[in-house]
């Protein structure tokens, strides 16, 4: 597709720029993350964003043109950002990092259908991916944990003239993270709101900020014999959720013969790690789609000495793991997407389990009761039984058939 990019020196045809974008955005899909019929592969925070760079004469010293490389994008959900940027603001060689596998196998899909394959390479949130950026455009994290890392990154290695443009859902904004971006940014602000999104804008980066890391993170609990890491966007932090620690609380009654378990969607490791301790003869599969749950288990399990047993991998639900591998696996499943929470997450989940697991092998499930997942647990799985109930969540062990 064609990149909508005025003449020098002149201003961007507004219109031009909506056009080009809605077009884009109408073709884009989600796939192959999750989806359903009220979830879209983009919003009004990634329209606002590409407009307001656009408009924006400060973003280069030559009006409405970005340098090859002179573009980050971070946080982009299944391609809208950088497509968006390609499409409509002429960029080129565009560096993006998306924390979730799905959104960058979304990404890469999009662009294979629009043609887009060599307008974008992903990244780590590192160095490799905002040395010399001069824009960055950022869909905000709801975490302010999340935000702190990358406002740290950002200022650590973009140029000293680099120009944030942070957006997202209103209703998702807080003033804490206006208080995040101050802490690394001598100069934030906010925009006006357009179709309930809006942005906030930060340069003069503070490279005293920059300079000091935050992350990994570490805790400990008196209910578990190791610490655990976490970094920005690892789901609870370096803490013991309380969903982990009513399922934990169940592990002594696993069977002592399980020798292959899998932690499926692996946060910060703890259920992964407790089942090497409590299992030692045990080879553990610990997966997750993010980022930053992988590297923070791969930190968990070597500070507890059982990183030779843990494997880690960044996968989509069970890809990771053989048919019929399993003799036990441990599962304490997100209920949103993105901001957005939906119990259809969970099901896609569960259902990966049936292939993985071996016949008589083990499900162990924790989640928030009201979400009522025994009925799907016992069509996809087996026989159920209930471990363990408070007054939020449930625990469930169900085998799989055909032992």
């Amino acid at each position: 597709m064609a990149a909508v990019t005025p003449a020098s020196g002149e201003a961007p045809d507004p219109a031009s720029i909506d056009s080009a974008l809605d077009a884009l955005f109408a073709r884009l899909r989600r796939d192959p993350d999750f989806d359903a019929e009220e979830l879209l592969p983009f919003d009004a925070t990634d329209h606002l964003l590409l407009r307001t760079v656009a408009a924006d004469r400060a973003v280069s010293a030559t009006p409405h043109h970005l340098g090859a490389g002179e573009l980050a994008v971070i946080g982009d959900r299944h391609g809208a950002l950088t497509l968006g940027a390609a499409t409509a603001l002429g960029a080129t060689a565009i560096r993006t990092h998306q924390d979730p596998l799905l959104g960058e196998l979304a990404l890469q899909q999009n662009a294979e259908r629009e043609g887009l394959t060599g307008s974008f390479t992903s990244h780590a949130l590192g160095p490799e991916l905002l040395d010399g950026a001069r824009t960055v455009l950022l869909q905000l994290p709801r975490g302010l944990d999340a935000l702190t890392e990358i406002a740290e990154a950002i200022a650590r290695w973009a140029r000293p003239e680099v120009r944030v443009y942070a957006g997202g859902r209103v209703k998702h904004m807080t003033r804490g993270m206006n208080d995040v971006l101050g802490r690394s940014f001598a100069d934030v602000s906010a925009g006006l709101g357009w179709r309930k999104s809006r942005l906030l804008f930060a340069s003069g980066p503070r490279r005293e900020a920059g300079a000091h890391q935050s992350f990994p993170r570490w805790g400990s609990d008196p209910a578990i014999d190791f610490d655990l890491a976490a970094f920005g966007a690892t789901f609870g932090g370096p803490v013991l959720d309380r969903g982990s620690r009513l399922l934990l609380g169940t592990l002594a009654s696993a069977p002592s013969t399980a020798e292959r378990v899998v932690d499926l969607g692996c946060g910060n490791g703890v259920l992964a790690v407790s089942a090497a301790r409590a299992l030692p003869r045990a080879r553990v599969i610990a997966t997750d789609q993010s980022t930053a749950a992988v590297e923070a288990t791969r930190l968990t399990s070597e500070a507890a000495g059982v990183a030779d047993r843990v494997e880690v991998h960044r996968e989509d639900a069970t890809d990771a793991v053989s048919d019929e591998w399993a003799d036990l696996i441990l599962l304490n499943p997100p209920f949103h997407t993105g901001a957005t929470v939906h119990a259809g997450v969970a099901h896609r989940l569960i259902r990966a389990c049936a292939r993985a697991l071996a016949p008589g092998g083990e499900l162990r499930l924790v989640f928030n009761s009201h979400l009522r997942y025994r009925s799907l647990v016992e069509q996809e799985i087996g026989p159920t039984r209930q471990l363990a109930r408070d007054a939020t969540f449930t625990v469930l062990s169900a085998r799989r058939r055909g032992a």
